[in-house]
Protein backbone atom coordinates (compact mmCIF):
# COMPACT_ATOMS: atom_id res chain seq x y z
CA UNK A 1 0.00 0.00 0.00
CA UNK A 2 1.40 3.41 -0.99
CA UNK A 3 0.46 7.03 -0.47
CA UNK A 4 -0.13 7.31 -4.21
CA UNK A 5 -2.66 4.50 -4.11
CA UNK A 6 -4.53 6.25 -1.30
CA UNK A 7 -4.56 9.46 -3.36
CA UNK A 8 -5.87 7.55 -6.38
CA UNK A 9 -8.84 5.98 -4.58
CA UNK A 10 -9.74 9.32 -2.96
CA UNK A 11 -9.63 11.03 -6.37
CA UNK A 12 -11.71 8.32 -8.04
CA UNK A 13 -14.30 8.55 -5.28
CA UNK A 14 -14.43 12.34 -5.72
CA UNK A 15 -14.83 12.36 -9.50
CA UNK A 16 -16.41 8.90 -10.05
CA UNK A 17 -14.69 8.79 -13.44
CA UNK A 18 -11.35 7.13 -14.21
CA UNK A 19 -10.20 9.60 -16.86
CA UNK A 20 -11.05 12.70 -14.77
CA UNK A 21 -9.44 11.21 -11.66
CA UNK A 22 -6.28 10.28 -13.55
CA UNK A 23 -5.95 13.82 -14.94
CA UNK A 24 -6.36 15.22 -11.43
CA UNK A 25 -3.62 12.89 -10.18
CA UNK A 26 -1.30 13.63 -13.11
CA UNK A 27 -1.11 10.04 -14.39
CA UNK A 28 -2.57 8.11 -17.28
CA UNK A 29 -5.89 6.36 -16.91
CA UNK A 30 -4.34 2.86 -17.27
CA UNK A 31 -1.79 3.67 -14.54
CA UNK A 32 -4.45 4.86 -12.11
CA UNK A 33 -6.66 1.85 -12.87
CA UNK A 34 -3.76 -0.59 -12.47
CA UNK A 35 -2.60 0.92 -9.14
CA UNK A 36 -6.12 0.79 -7.69
CA UNK A 37 -6.46 -2.81 -8.86
CA UNK A 38 -3.16 -3.68 -7.14
CA UNK A 39 -4.44 -2.16 -3.90
CA UNK A 40 -7.66 -4.15 -4.17
CA UNK A 41 -5.66 -7.34 -4.75
CA UNK A 42 -3.44 -6.58 -1.75
CA UNK A 43 -6.44 -6.01 0.51
CA UNK A 44 -8.45 -8.81 -1.12
CA UNK A 45 -11.57 -6.60 -1.42
CA UNK A 46 -13.27 -4.59 -4.16
CA UNK A 47 -13.03 -0.91 -3.33
CA UNK A 48 -15.10 0.17 -6.35
CA UNK A 49 -18.06 -1.34 -8.17
CA UNK A 50 -17.02 -0.93 -11.79
CA UNK A 51 -20.36 -2.19 -13.08
CA UNK A 52 -21.98 1.08 -12.00
CA UNK A 53 -21.91 4.16 -14.23
CA UNK A 54 -20.56 6.37 -12.87
CA UNK A 55 -18.33 4.08 -10.83
CA UNK A 56 -19.25 3.83 -7.12
CA UNK A 57 -17.39 2.65 -4.03
CA UNK A 58 -18.52 -0.59 -2.42
CA UNK A 59 -19.67 -0.54 1.19
CA UNK A 60 -16.28 -1.67 2.47
CA UNK A 61 -14.61 0.51 -0.15
CA UNK A 62 -16.23 3.63 1.24
CA UNK A 63 -14.86 2.81 4.70
CA UNK A 64 -11.39 2.34 3.19
CA UNK A 65 -11.67 5.64 1.32
CA UNK A 66 -12.74 7.49 4.49
CA UNK A 67 -9.69 6.12 6.28
CA UNK A 68 -7.48 7.03 3.32
CA UNK A 69 -8.75 10.63 3.46
CA UNK A 70 -7.99 10.79 7.19
CA UNK A 71 -4.51 9.37 6.60
CA UNK A 72 -3.74 11.86 3.84
CA UNK A 73 -4.90 14.73 6.07
CA UNK A 74 -2.52 13.63 8.81
CA UNK A 75 0.35 13.39 6.32
CA UNK A 76 -0.36 16.94 5.19
CA UNK A 77 -0.16 18.06 8.81
CA UNK A 78 3.31 16.57 9.13
CA UNK A 79 4.45 18.48 6.05
CA UNK A 80 2.85 21.68 7.30
CA UNK A 81 4.68 21.45 10.64
CA UNK A 82 7.96 21.42 8.73
CA UNK A 83 6.88 24.31 6.50
CA UNK A 84 5.74 26.39 9.48
CA UNK A 85 9.10 25.92 11.16
CA UNK A 86 11.36 26.44 8.17
CA UNK A 87 9.65 28.78 5.68
CA UNK A 88 8.30 32.30 5.68
CA UNK A 89 4.64 32.90 4.89
CA UNK A 90 4.05 32.91 1.15
CA UNK A 91 1.72 31.63 -1.54
CA UNK A 92 -1.95 32.26 -2.34
CA UNK A 93 -4.64 32.92 0.28
CA UNK A 94 -8.33 33.20 -0.64
CA UNK A 95 -10.56 34.74 2.04
CA UNK A 96 -14.32 35.23 1.96
CA UNK A 97 -16.22 37.85 3.96
CA UNK A 98 -19.89 38.72 4.43
CA UNK A 99 -21.06 42.11 3.08
CA UNK A 100 -22.03 43.52 6.50
CA UNK A 101 -18.40 43.20 7.64
CA UNK A 102 -16.53 44.34 4.53
CA UNK A 103 -16.73 48.14 4.99
CA UNK A 104 -15.34 47.95 8.52
CA UNK A 105 -12.65 45.29 8.04
CA UNK A 106 -11.41 44.97 4.50
CA UNK A 107 -9.85 48.36 3.59
CA UNK A 108 -7.65 48.44 6.70
CA UNK A 109 -7.13 44.67 6.66
CA UNK A 110 -5.64 44.79 3.15
CA UNK A 111 -3.26 47.57 4.20
CA UNK A 112 -2.12 45.74 7.36
CA UNK A 113 -1.81 42.35 5.70
CA UNK A 114 0.12 43.54 2.65
CA UNK A 115 2.54 45.45 4.86
CA UNK A 116 3.26 42.53 7.20
CA UNK A 117 2.98 39.59 4.78
CA UNK A 118 4.10 40.83 1.35
CA UNK A 119 4.86 37.32 0.04
CA UNK A 120 1.23 36.17 0.35
CA UNK A 121 -0.96 36.61 -2.72
CA UNK A 122 -4.19 37.75 -1.06
CA UNK A 123 -7.61 37.43 -2.70
CA UNK A 124 -10.75 38.58 -0.88
CA UNK A 125 -14.30 37.79 -2.05
CA UNK A 126 -17.49 39.28 -0.66
CA UNK A 127 -20.42 36.83 -0.50
CA UNK A 128 -23.44 36.14 1.65
CA UNK A 129 -23.13 33.48 4.34
CA UNK A 130 -24.79 30.61 2.47
CA UNK A 131 -22.58 31.19 -0.60
CA UNK A 132 -19.49 31.27 1.62
CA UNK A 133 -20.47 27.97 3.25
CA UNK A 134 -20.68 26.30 -0.14
CA UNK A 135 -17.44 27.93 -1.30
CA UNK A 136 -15.56 26.62 1.73
CA UNK A 137 -16.98 23.14 1.25
CA UNK A 138 -15.71 23.23 -2.36
CA UNK A 139 -12.44 24.75 -1.08
CA UNK A 140 -12.69 27.67 -3.50
CA UNK A 141 -11.91 29.83 -0.45
CA UNK A 142 -9.42 28.88 2.28
CA UNK A 143 -11.41 30.51 5.06
CA UNK A 144 -14.07 33.13 5.59
CA UNK A 145 -15.09 35.74 8.15
CA UNK A 146 -18.74 35.79 9.19
CA UNK A 147 -21.23 35.92 12.02
CA UNK A 148 -21.39 32.64 13.92
CA UNK A 149 -22.39 30.04 15.05
CA UNK A 150 -23.15 28.28 11.77
CA UNK A 151 -23.61 24.70 13.04
CA UNK A 152 -21.67 23.11 10.18
CA UNK A 153 -20.08 19.84 11.35
CA UNK A 154 -17.11 19.98 8.96
CA UNK A 155 -16.20 23.56 9.94
CA UNK A 156 -14.20 24.99 12.83
CA UNK A 157 -15.10 28.47 14.08
CA UNK A 158 -12.53 30.73 15.76
CA UNK A 159 -14.21 33.71 17.50
CA UNK A 160 -12.51 37.03 16.79
CA UNK A 161 -14.73 39.69 18.35
CA UNK A 162 -18.23 40.49 19.58
CA UNK A 163 -20.15 43.40 18.10
CA UNK A 164 -23.19 45.14 19.52
CA UNK A 165 -26.20 46.06 17.44
CA UNK A 166 -27.41 49.64 17.77
CA UNK A 167 -30.75 51.21 16.89
CA UNK A 168 -30.60 54.11 14.43
CA UNK A 169 -33.70 56.34 14.58
CA UNK A 170 -34.92 59.21 12.48
CA UNK A 171 -34.45 62.49 14.35
CA UNK A 172 -38.17 62.92 14.98
CA UNK A 173 -39.05 59.30 15.84
CA UNK A 174 -41.46 59.42 18.84
CA UNK A 175 -39.95 56.33 20.49
CA UNK A 176 -36.27 56.96 20.00
CA UNK A 177 -35.65 57.95 23.64
CA UNK A 178 -37.35 54.99 25.34
CA UNK A 179 -35.08 52.36 26.97
CA UNK A 180 -34.45 49.61 24.40
CA UNK A 181 -33.84 45.91 24.82
CA UNK A 182 -33.63 43.03 22.35
CA UNK A 183 -37.22 42.20 23.23
CA UNK A 184 -38.99 45.58 23.09
CA UNK A 185 -37.86 47.19 19.82
CA UNK A 186 -40.58 49.34 18.25
CA UNK A 187 -43.17 47.39 16.29
CA UNK A 188 -43.46 49.71 13.31
CA UNK A 189 -41.29 51.17 10.54
CA UNK A 190 -38.22 48.93 10.80
CA UNK A 191 -36.09 49.13 7.67
CA UNK A 192 -34.05 45.99 7.02
CA UNK A 193 -31.50 44.45 4.68
CA UNK A 194 -32.67 42.37 1.75
CA UNK A 195 -32.94 38.59 2.05
CA UNK A 196 -29.65 36.70 1.97
CA UNK A 197 -27.88 38.96 4.46
CA UNK A 198 -27.09 37.31 7.78
CA UNK A 199 -27.67 40.63 9.58
CA UNK A 200 -31.33 40.49 8.53
CA UNK A 201 -31.69 37.05 10.10
CA UNK A 202 -29.87 38.14 13.25
CA UNK A 203 -32.23 41.09 13.69
CA UNK A 204 -35.26 38.84 13.70
CA UNK A 205 -33.53 36.22 15.85
CA UNK A 206 -32.64 38.59 18.66
CA UNK A 207 -36.08 40.20 18.53
CA UNK A 208 -37.50 36.74 19.30
CA UNK A 209 -40.67 37.57 17.43
CA UNK A 210 -41.91 38.56 14.02
CA UNK A 211 -41.73 42.31 13.54
CA UNK A 212 -43.76 44.12 10.91
CA UNK A 213 -41.45 46.15 8.71
CA UNK A 214 -41.56 48.33 5.64
CA UNK A 215 -41.95 46.26 2.50
CA UNK A 216 -41.45 49.26 0.22
CA UNK A 217 -37.70 48.68 0.03
CA UNK A 218 -35.25 46.22 1.52
CA UNK A 219 -31.77 47.73 1.31
CA UNK A 220 -28.54 46.07 0.23
CA UNK A 221 -26.20 48.01 2.53
CA UNK A 222 -26.12 49.62 5.97
CA UNK A 223 -25.29 53.01 4.42
CA UNK A 224 -28.47 52.83 2.35
CA UNK A 225 -30.54 51.92 5.41
CA UNK A 226 -29.24 54.95 7.28
CA UNK A 227 -30.06 57.28 4.39
CA UNK A 228 -33.56 55.79 4.09
CA UNK A 229 -34.20 56.42 7.78
CA UNK A 230 -32.91 60.00 7.51
CA UNK A 231 -35.22 60.79 4.60
CA UNK A 232 -38.27 58.62 5.32
CA UNK A 233 -38.47 58.20 9.08
CA UNK A 234 -38.64 54.99 11.06
CA UNK A 235 -35.53 53.22 12.28
CA UNK A 236 -33.04 50.49 11.51
CA UNK A 237 -30.52 48.31 13.32
CA UNK A 238 -26.82 48.82 12.57
CA UNK A 239 -23.55 47.18 13.70
CA UNK A 240 -21.46 48.94 16.34
CA UNK A 241 -18.53 49.52 13.96
CA UNK A 242 -20.78 51.54 11.65
CA UNK A 243 -20.69 54.40 14.19
CA UNK A 244 -17.42 55.61 12.66
CA UNK A 245 -19.21 55.98 9.30
CA UNK A 246 -21.86 58.32 10.69
CA UNK A 247 -21.62 62.08 10.66
CA UNK A 248 -21.74 63.87 14.01
CA UNK A 249 -25.35 64.94 13.48
CA UNK A 250 -26.28 61.33 12.69
CA UNK A 251 -24.56 59.85 15.73
CA UNK A 252 -27.03 61.58 18.06
CA UNK A 253 -29.77 59.41 16.50
CA UNK A 254 -28.13 56.17 17.71
CA UNK A 255 -29.44 54.35 20.77
CA UNK A 256 -27.99 51.34 22.56
CA UNK A 257 -29.95 48.11 22.93
CA UNK A 258 -29.60 46.78 26.50
CA UNK A 259 -31.04 44.31 29.02
CA UNK A 260 -30.50 42.08 27.16
CA UNK A 261 -28.15 43.59 24.59
CA UNK A 262 -28.11 42.42 20.99
CA UNK A 263 -24.66 41.11 20.03
CA UNK A 264 -23.21 39.14 17.13
CA UNK A 265 -20.14 36.91 17.29
CA UNK A 266 -17.68 37.34 14.41
CA UNK A 267 -15.36 34.42 13.64
CA UNK A 268 -12.86 33.04 11.19
CA UNK A 269 -14.38 29.87 9.73
CA UNK A 270 -12.17 27.07 8.36
CA UNK A 271 -12.63 23.43 7.47
CA UNK A 272 -11.75 20.94 10.19
CA UNK A 273 -8.77 19.74 8.15
CA UNK A 274 -7.20 23.20 7.72
CA UNK A 275 -3.58 22.98 8.85
CA UNK A 276 -1.87 26.28 7.99
CA UNK A 277 -1.47 27.58 11.52
CA UNK A 278 0.83 30.47 10.68
CA UNK A 279 -1.51 31.62 7.93
CA UNK A 280 -4.59 31.76 10.14
CA UNK A 281 -2.64 33.59 12.85
CA UNK A 282 -1.53 36.12 10.23
CA UNK A 283 -5.18 36.79 9.41
CA UNK A 284 -6.23 36.92 13.08
CA UNK A 285 -3.35 39.25 14.03
CA UNK A 286 -4.25 41.63 11.21
CA UNK A 287 -7.86 41.78 12.40
CA UNK A 288 -6.74 42.28 16.02
CA UNK A 289 -4.91 45.42 14.91
CA UNK A 290 -8.15 46.85 13.46
CA UNK A 291 -10.86 45.97 16.00
CA UNK A 292 -11.15 47.96 19.25
CA UNK A 293 -9.66 46.02 22.16
CA UNK A 294 -12.89 45.90 24.19
CA UNK A 295 -14.61 43.97 21.39
CA UNK A 296 -11.95 41.27 20.95
CA UNK A 297 -12.44 37.72 22.18
CA UNK A 298 -10.55 37.34 25.46
CA UNK A 299 -8.73 34.19 24.28
CA UNK A 300 -7.57 35.96 21.13
CA UNK A 301 -6.06 38.74 23.24
CA UNK A 302 -3.92 36.29 25.22
CA UNK A 303 -3.10 33.35 22.96
CA UNK A 304 -2.15 32.52 19.40
CA UNK A 305 -4.35 30.08 17.50
CA UNK A 306 -3.30 26.42 17.71
CA UNK A 307 -4.64 23.96 15.15
CA UNK A 308 -2.54 20.84 15.67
Amino acid sequence: MTIQQLEYIVALNKYRHFVTASKECGVTQPTLSMMIQKLENELDVSIFDRSKHPVEPTEVGLRIINQAEATLRELKKVKQVVIDETESLSGPLNIGVIPTLSPYLIPQFIKEFKTNYPEIQLTISEMNTETLIQALKRESVDMFIAATPLEEEEFFEIPLYYEKFLAYFSKDHPLRDIPLSATNLPQENLWILEEGHCLRDQIFNFCQRSLPYNHTFEAGSIDTLVRIVDMNGGYSVIPELHMDFLREEQQINVREINDPPAIREISIVIKNNFIKEKMINAVADSIKSIIPNHMLDERLKKFSIKLL
